[in-house]
């Protein structure tokens, strides 16, 4: 019986952990970090802001007089968050109005849009005779829905509402229906092998299926419409966000307009991860881990052993 003894260093042993080689992977793993890469775009934003407008400066002198500074913008998002406005309401009434007619207009058109999806994707008829004026809709822009709109409904709530709708609902219809037509047919072929009623094969078969699409169409819609209702509210409103607009824009202040349009980002940004990021987290627990993470973690692997490689080749 032959003994062999291993030795440290020879081929078969690992390489000692090398202490730089954590030192820099550190730095690494907190560059790739999401969250300072969310810290660092709005610090990135506002440096590009500053040195474009001292570049334009050079050529022309006169635009610190029309383009604002992230100074201005910023005393002037301030004074608005304390409700110190000129406007005819402050920034909260402001929103509430606007905030009330997104959503009626994105509760009706969120309903509709999933019926007639459902029914166009379950129905070749239905597709065939709602296909053509549903890409109609979906091509026309928001803005000749909210003069449409404004001619008709003059300056109350049904237009800006009517205008949310239209803009959001042909979003909703496509997705919900590429969501029917995506459903493996092999899971509805097994449902009626086993006789499960038909209940619980649209609860357990095509509402997980239909989950993602959902989810795309709310965020669609809700996106578009938000678009559409500022912009029925400049041209048909006595009220709201889209008003709020027109009057600083109006009143020939440029750090008024550029900052309720960075409202506008900030309450778009909070609605998303407030309301639509904790419901989908949830909605889709039971998914396994995205593809892209997947692919994101197996190259840093990668990236990682090559390193540790060269470095033990090196060292």
């Amino acid at each position: 019986m032959t003994v062999t003894e291993t030795r440290p260093g020879t081929a078969g042993s690992q390489p000692a952990p090398n202490p730089g080689q954590r030192l820099i992977s550190l730095p690494a793993k907190i560059a790739k970090s999401p969250h300072l890469a969310r810290v660092l775009f709005p610090i990135a934003l506002f440096a590009v802001w500053e040195l474009s407008l001292i570049a334009v400066e050079e050529v022309w002198p006169f635009a610190v007089d029309v383009l604002p500074t992230p100074s201005e913008v910023g005393g002037f998002m301030w004074d608005e968050f304390i409700t110190d406005t000129l406007a005819r309401k402050n920034l909260y009434e402001t929103f509430f109005i606007s905030l009330r007619r997104l959503l009626s207009g994105f509760a009706i058109a969120m309903v509709l849009g999933t019926a007639l999806g459902l029914a166009m994707g379950l129905s070749r008829a239905t597709n065939a005779f709602c296909h053509d004026w549903t890409m109609a809709i979906l091509a026309m822009p928001a803005l000749a829905w909210a003069l449409f709109n404004s001619i008709i409904f003059g300056f109350d709530d049904r237009g800006p509402i009517l205008t949310v709708i239209l803009a959001g609902i042909p979003f909703v219809i496509v997705n919900v229906r590429e969501g029917v037509r995506n459903t493996p047919r092999e899971l509805f072929d097994m449902a009626r092998s086993f006789q499960v009623p038909q209940s619980k094969v649209i609860r357990h078969v095509l509402v997980p299926s239909l989950m993602p699409f959902m989810f795309a169409a709310a965020r669609y819609c809700f996106s578009i419409g938000w678009k559409g209702l500022v912009i029925a509210e400049v041209f048909g409103g006595q009220d709201g966000a889209g008003w709020t607009i027109k009057f600083w824009y109006d009143a020939h202040r440029a750090h008024g307009v550029v900052g309720y349009a960075a409202f506008f980002v900030i309450f778009a940004i909070l609605f998303e991860r407030l309301v639509f990021e904790p419901i989908s987290r949830r909605a889709f627990r039971w998914r396994p881990q995205l593809q892209t993470e997947v692919v994101e973690e197996a190259f840093g692997e990668h990236h990682e052993h090559y390193g540790e490689e060269e470095t033990a080749r090196h060292g």
